[in-house]
């Protein structure tokens, strides 16, 4: 089974507590700021695949704060070294969220190399994640997520997904100064 992409980020959003980073990219990053708009939302993210790298950082930094990655399996599959970076990295406050849909959803809905195949729960759990599981029921989901936020990180949750409600893309506004500026004006506030 598949969930709507924008049910699930939907699901999570009771879960996102004031304090929490939330670092998404692409399609999910602009499903999220229609649906969950918040200072803390970095969005600061312009290379395809830095959005693991960029939540890492941000959880060394903030320990105290929970780092929520809205990540899409085509930009993790650029950059699956961070899975083993993050695991040994020894954060316990990284929740790694995957929207997997198998194609390159914002360039064109082009496949991904190996789609029917790529195992993203047995990359992370093969990197070390302290947690791995996959999604494709939207009752599952909801359940689990008290428990998965709960639990010491990383954890790593793989949403089988298909595009839900269709949200523009603001591209001028996720690479935008005024983006950068408002989510760090909210990380001093503390």
């Amino acid at each position: 089974m598949i969930i709507d992409r924008d049910a699930a980020l939907s699901a999570l959003i009771p879960h996102v507590a004031e304090r929490d980073i939330v670092v998404a990219v692409y399609q999910s990053c602009f499903d999220w700021l229609q649906l969950n708009p918040r200072d803390l939302n970095y969005v600061a993210v312009g290379a395809m695949g830095q959005a693991s790298s960029h939540g890492l950082g941000l959880a060394l930094a903030n320990p105290d704060r929970r780092v929520i990655i809205l990540d899409g399996d085509g930009s993790l599959l650029m950059n699956l070294g961070a899975l083993v970076t993050i695991a040994n990295a020894g954060v316990t406050n990284l929740y790694h969220f995957l929207a997997a849909n198998r194609v390159y959803e914002v360039n064109g809905a082009h496949p991904l190399p190996g789609a029917d195949r790529v195992d993203f729960v047995g990359f992370a759990r093969s990197a070390g994640y302290a947690g791995s599981q996959s999604f494709g029921e939207l009752d599952l989901f909801t359940e689990a997520l008290p428990y998965i936020l709960a639990a010491p990180g990383p954890q790593f949750v793989s949403m089988e997904v298909r595009p839900g409600q269709s949200y523009p893309r603001d591209y001028d506004y996720i690479h935008s100064a005024q983006a950068r500026q408002t989510f760090r004006a909210a990380l001093n506030r503390g």
